[in-house]
């Protein structure tokens, strides 16, 4: 295994941090991974933000359905994407996983917590200020992992196909 292969199967969604700070320099590592991210026509629609504030991290929480554990979290990534950009929830989507791998490799725990058409997405734009024309796509906790409680995986024999689906 190559050192991209295990940073990608060591990855796990981490609901539980350490109260512990994040080096500024994998955070802006991770952030550079994001933007390598491939994107149609090479738009780049995205916009993230970097959220350390207690109070804010607890409204995000509150609002979510998924995430009241970003309340713990001693930072969370919010991406927003181009409302008007053909691909931005691909695009923003791959920068998102790219973001998430790129914090993985310094042991940095994170989980996707789904922005996208959810009830809360507006809210969450108007709460940080952001600008109209972006929609919320994903929101990222990330923090040193207290616990970490890997999900099983499903068999690869039964996600995978040669040239054309048998039963």
């Amino acid at each position: 295994m190559n050192v991209i292969t295990a940073v990608i199967k060591g990855r796990h969604s981490v609901r539980k941090f350490k109260p512990d700070s994040i080096d500024e320099s994998f955070i802006h590592d991770a952030i550079e991974c994001a933007f390598h991210a491939p994107t149609a026509m090479n738009q780049q629609p995205w916009l993230i933000g970097t959220i350390r504030s207690k109070e804010l991290l607890e409204k995000i929480a509150a609002f979510t359905d998924h995430g009241k554990f970003i309340a713990d979290a001693p930072l969370c990534f919010a991406i927003f994407g181009e409302r008007n950009a053909k691909y931005y929830l691909e695009d923003c989507c791959a920068a998102t996983e790219n973001l998430i791998l790129g914090l993985q490799a310094y042991g940095v725990g994170s989980c996707w917590v789904a922005g996208d058409k959810k009830e809360y997405a507006e809210d969450l734009r108007k709460l940080l200020n952001v600008p109209e024309k972006f929609t919320l796509v994903a929101l990222v906790p990330a923090g040193l992992p207290s616990e970490i409680n890997p999900a099983p995986k499903k068999e690869i024999k039964n996600l995978v196909f040669s040239d054309v689906f048998k039963k």
